[in-house]
């Protein structure tokens, strides 16, 4: 018995037989999870990672990945995708890292360490 579940222990529950890819991702989230000191709220950006690691062994493209960035009290989950990110990788911001948010519409641009913008699609505010 885990003491202390990783957020993706459930998630295979839900899967159906056979798939393997799916696991595969739940598996290296996890990983990330507990090689990144089991730090909550993570949970989309390790997936994300997890997934673009993946699919990029299994020569398939990532479909999308997210990054969760909290504004005013409000969480914004903005997807990207990872071949226009210009190198961005999950993980890459902090958990509680201040940093430079633009939201227009539907677009929420994040500034990153290099001066460069990663544009994503906002598709779920919280809060």
């Amino acid at each position: 018995m885990e003491l202390n579940p990783s957020p993706y222990s459930l998630a295979s529950r839900h899967t159906t037989e056979g798939s393997e890819i799916h696991e595969a991702i739940r598996r290296r989230a996890e990983e990330i999870y507990i090689r990144s000191g089991r730090i909550g709220g993570r949970d989309l950006e390790n997936w994300a990672q997890a997934e673009a690691e993946i699919l990029h062994e299994t020569g398939k493209s990532p479909r999308r990945a997210a990054i969760v960035v909290g504004v005013d009290g409000v969480q914004y989950v903005g997807e990207y995708s990872v071949e226009d990110s210009q190198g961005y990788r999950p993980g890459e911001f902090q958990l509680g890292e201040d940093m430079a948010v633009r939201l227009e519409g539907d677009k929420m641009f994040v500034r990153r360490r290099n001066g460069t913008e990663l544009e994503t699609t906002i598709v779920r505010k919280i809060g």
